[in-house]
């Protein structure tokens, strides 16, 4: 019985082959994916799984990356919609989003466009909140309405895998014809506040002058209260001399009085003769009378 030899040749040849399906099974079945990406592998058209950064294993020529989808961040482009306010002023909102997708075989299997479907979100949600509010409100409330956008995007996209980090209002733009009329309406609104102000002057000031007038009469009626306790206190000590010393101390006061009076006459400017009444007279008498008696 002989062996039949297969030529070297042709073995050189299937262990070539063997080792290009090899390589051919490893280069199909490794996968390396990036850190800012996932893989969708699918299975004969089905969804098999996602694959996540790093190495993965999958099955070759069963299995195939049917999608590779960026984890990144992104930002849509700058819309502008039109909305109506609460009090019918036509308004023109710019809006940007920031959205990352976090599901990636929801994205590529539930929605064909995803930046064309979450900027019709936006425009549809930006309509109705504004729709909610006032102008005055939608000027001062530019947060809240932010937040109420971004609530609302946040619920609508869900399903979509999709996770919505950020929604801003860049601008809200008024036609002519209304930014006019709040220009009016501003000007007038401060002639108003000046109006108001000079009026609050003028009634402080009034005020400031009646204080001050009351202040006065309060000074001027302590004076005259201070003045008539002198005078009290005068009489009262008059009056104690009196009761002590009786009549004499009276009338010696009353002529010191009288001498006092002739001496400022005589002492004024222009004054060269002084006319002394006879009762004058009789009180320097008196009063020198009464000296010698106490002494």
């Amino acid at each position: 019985m002989s062996v039949r030899r297969v030529p070297v040749e042709q073995t050189s040849v299937v262990l070539i082959l063997l080792a290009a399906f090899i390589i051919l099974c490893i280069f199909l079945g490794v996968r390396i994916v990036p850190q800012s990406e996932k893989y969708v592998v699918e299975r004969f058209g089905r969804l098999r799984s996602v694959l996540g950064p790093g190495i993965n294993l999958i099955v070759p020529f069963l299995d195939r990356v049917a999608h590779k989808i960026s984890i990144l961040e992104r930002q849509l482009p700058t819309a502008s919609q039109d909305a109506i306010t609460l009090d019918n002023v036509l308004v023109q909102v710019e809006t940007s989003v920031f959205y990352r997708i976090l599901q990636p075989e929801k994205t590529v299997y539930r929605i064909r466009d995803v930046d064309g479907a979450i900027s019709t979100t936006v425009a549809g949600i930006v309509r109705s909140e504004i729709g909610r509010m006032e102008l005055d409100q939608v000027q001062s409330n530019r947060a809240q309405l932010i937040a109420s956008i971004k609530s609302s995007l946040v619920d609508a996209v869900e399903d979509w895998g999709i996770e919505v980090t950020r929604t801003e209002i860049l601008d809200v733009n008024l036609d002519a014809a209304t930014r006019e009329a709040m220009l009016q309406q501003l000007n007038a609104e401060r002639a108003r506040r000046a109006q108001v102000t000079e009026a609050e002057g003028a009634k402080r000031a009034v005020e400031l002058a009646a204080d001050a007038d009351l202040y006065a009469a309060e000074q001027a009626a302590k004076a005259r209260r201070v003045q008539a306790d002198a005078e009290a206190y005068a009489t009262g000590v008059v009056a104690a001399a009196i009761a002590e010393n009786g009549l004499e101390a009276a009338q010696y006061q009353v002529a010191l009085k009288q001498i006092e009076s002739i001496a400022a006459v005589a002492g004024s400017e222009g004054s060269q003769t002084v006319i002394v009444p006879a009762s004058a007279a009789e009180a320097f008498g008196e009063a020198f009378r009464m000296l010698k008696g106490r002494g």
